[in-house]
């Protein structure tokens, strides 16, 4: 079914983000709006918008993603293309924004570069940002427009929920502090107990995982993070549980980076299942993690919110009677 506004909507797609694009496309009943993108030998990028945007409400969905600068010069480009080709409004869809784990000076002579990173999206004149599971909450607040996020919870309850018989008696983990709020959201949730692994982090691709409070033996545990690197937490905490006793362990996040020597680590590591949003396109972890891994489309959550955005309509609402944030 067309949507009633299709011609005063247009969502534009990144390189990377074409596939999760049309799927919140088909979901409205709009077409994708249609651009081209060229890199010269040199490595510049031009591009090109290849439909008027006179007047229209415009949306960009780029996941800022490996390779993350690449994808951060696009969305730029895109913003400066859009603005001098007289779009109404520009709002830019962040599924990842990356950078965000350097969100504040941890040491002396280190840069903040989230806050920077979101300098240069407002100088590129966005009107907005609608962003999924930040890596802190707080990071709206870089931002001198308007944020809208959005969490990935209702698309992990429906797939738990749904799920629920199979995993029998539950508990909830929480692979650091920094995450119990949404392990016991969680939890009340799906009905289940909730443990706690204490966490150090010795280098970018190195932690030590110290003690569990809590009681995980005979168990399905299932651990909830924002995101899931270099597995090296993920698979350290799996570790932990399983000589505690647990039956099984099933790691969800939103967003799948798989970096380094992660699919190796997740393969050798007593995690049955990796839960996963298509925030980050799926398509290399997929073939080396295989039956292990499964992806979540998040296209109808994202196009909800767009259609939210542009009949000026309460986002939060979406989320009503889910899990809340991370911090």
């Amino acid at each position: 079914m067309s949507h009633p506004d299709a011609d005063k909507l247009k969502i534009f797609a990144g390189r990377n983000n074409r596939a999760l694009t049309e799927s919140m496309c088909n979901h409205l009943g709009i077409p994708i709006g249609e651009s081209r993108t060229h890199v010269f030998p040199d490595g510049e990028m031009m591009l090109k918008v290849e439909e008027d945007v006179r007047g229209r409400d415009c949306f960009i969905v780029i996941s800022t993603c490996m390779p993350v600068n690449d994808n951060l010069v696009e969305l730029l480009i895109f913003l400066d293309c859009l603005r001098r080709a007289s779009a109404e409004t520009v709002t830019v869809v962040l599924p990842y924004f990356g950078y965000a784990r350097q969100d504040r000076k941890s040491e002396g002579r280190v840069p903040i570069t989230a806050k920077l990173v979101a300098n240069l999206i407002t100088a590129g004149k966005a009107d907005r940002i609608i962003a999924l599971d930040l890596h802190a909450a707080q990071i709206q607040g870089f931002f001198d427009i308007p944020v809208d996020h959005l969490s990935a919870t209702p698309v992990f309850s429906r797939y738990f929920k749904e799920r629920r018989d199979e995993l029998g008696d539950l508990c909830m983990v929480s692979p650091d502090v920094g995450n119990v709020k949404v392990a016991e959201g969680f939890a009340n949730m799906l009905g289940g107990d909730l443990a706690i692994i204490n966490k150090r982090r010795i280098s970018g691709d190195k932690v030590d995982t110290g003690h569990i409070i809590g009681n995980v033996k005979g168990k399905t545990v299932l651990m909830v993070d924002d995101m899931i690197s270099t597995a090296g937490t993920i698979c350290a905490a799996a570790e932990v549980v399983m000589d505690h006793g647990a039956k099984d362990v099933i790691a969800a996040a939103s967003h799948g980076l798989f970096v380094g020597k992660a699919c190796e680590r997740i393969l050798a590591s007593p995690i049955s299942k990796v839960v996963v949003t298509n925030s980050i396109p799926p398509e290399r972890a997929s073939e080396a993690l295989g039956s292990k891994l499964v992806t979540l489309d998040i296209s109808t959550l994202l196009g909800d919110a767009i259609n939210c955005v542009h009949h000026k309509e309460s986002v939060s609402a979406l989320f009503k009677g889910t899990v809340g944030f991370k911090r």
